[in-house]
């Protein structure tokens, strides 16, 4: 089995070239953290330059997100750049010595070949994100791996609202064989009291994740009983079945979507640990090429993959960057949590 978590994510503004050290340092700060050896922080740190470097030449300014991935035996650094500007054409700038910034041109196929996983996605006048991974035991690969056919991917986002400390959403993941379990919780309000109840959601479905949903929601809410209490929604995906069951409760959204269209699925009303009102499981198709949307009300339900032309084809972290971005809300913690197959 394997468990996916992160804590809440780094984000560091970047807007003129001295910002570009500070997002290396920190880069390799968290590397370390990590125990990654001299060499793997030393890639952590180039590809942390190279992506602010692009940020302050290409689009003006821009964010970098920052955030460790623990999988069961593993660790990865994740980075995601993420701007508003004028987009690029990404064949091009992935060629050594192309170049808009007067620069050398190597920095894309720099970060290609120093991560163990790298996509980016721009669309002209909506801008460009871009993601790499770099793992603790690199598997000696550079650009996007080929995924088998109907692997399922993941990727997310999770942000304290600015100027707290602690993150009161989390997400977290299991899979298993055929089985993927997910969880999306929002702790009432912000700070460390929103942060406590999130961890302990988390605690508590990673004890049992793959109960089906409905069970599991009350699992969670026994387990926030005393606490600040949370809006949760968990789902558990059946790929060799074609199923995917769903519970909610609170303001978490969920949705599976195709390239052609997107189906919301069904919350209740309550607070997990304070008073459910009511429990129910729902049950969804799920076809290869589907993916799988779930956010805290940190970001507006008014989206639409369908306004941007090829995202769907890209790797789920590219999909959860390009939400925030365009619907995440200021005044709140923020969680998106994308996971499926490409078609």
């Amino acid at each position: 089995m394997h468990l996916l978590e992160a804590g809440s994510q780094t984000r560091t503004s970047v807007e003129d070239p001295s910002h570009v050290g500070s997002c290396r340092r920190a880069a390799q700060h968290l590397a370390e953290a990590c125990q990654f050896d001299e060499t793997l922080v030393g890639r952590v740190g180039i590809v942390a330059s190279e992506l602010a470097n692009n940020l302050v030449k290409h689009a003006g300014r821009g964010e970098l997100l920052m955030q460790a991935i623990y999988d069961t035996g593993s660790i990865t650094i994740e980075l995601v750049s993420i701007d508003r500007g004028p987009g690029m054409q990404v064949e091009r700038c992935m060629r050594d010595g192309f170049s808009t910034g007067g620069t050398a041109g190597t920095g894309l196929g720099a970060i290609s070949r120093l991560s163990s996983l790298f996509d980016v996605y721009s669309a002209e006048g909506q801008g460009t994100v871009a993601v790499s991974r770099i793992d603790k035991q690199p598997q000696g690969r550079s650009a996007l791996p080929k995924q088998e056919r109907g692997a399922p991917e993941f990727g997310a986002v999770c942000l304290a609202l600015s100027g707290e400390i602690e993150c009161g959403d989390a997400w977290r993941i299991a899979k298993h064989g055929a089985e993927m379990a997910m969880m999306v919780v929002d702790g009432l309000g912000h700070g460390p009291l929103a942060s406590n109840a999130a961890r302990a959601a988390a605690a508590a479905f990673l004890q049992r994740p793959f109960e089906l949903p409905g069970e599991t929601i009350t699992h969670l809410h026994r387990a926030l009983s005393g606490s600040r209490g949370a809006a949760a929604a968990c789902a558990l995906l059946n790929i060799e079945k074609s199923t995917l069951s769903y519970a909610g409760v609170g303001n978490i959204s969920g949705s599976i979507v195709s390239t052609d269209k997107s189906r919301g699925m069904v919350s209740h009303n309550g607070i997990l640990g304070v008073q459910l009102l009511r429990k129910q499981q729902f049950e969804y198709d799920w076809r290869p090429g589907n993916c799988i949307v779930m956010h805290s009300d940190g970001m507006s339900a008014r989206w639409s993959l369908g306004a941007y032309p090829g995202l769907f084809s890209h790797h789920a972290a590219v999909i959860a960057g390009v939400l925030y971005r365009d619907f995440g809300r200021p005044r709140d913690d923020v969680t998106v949590l994308v996971t499926g197959a490409r078609p």
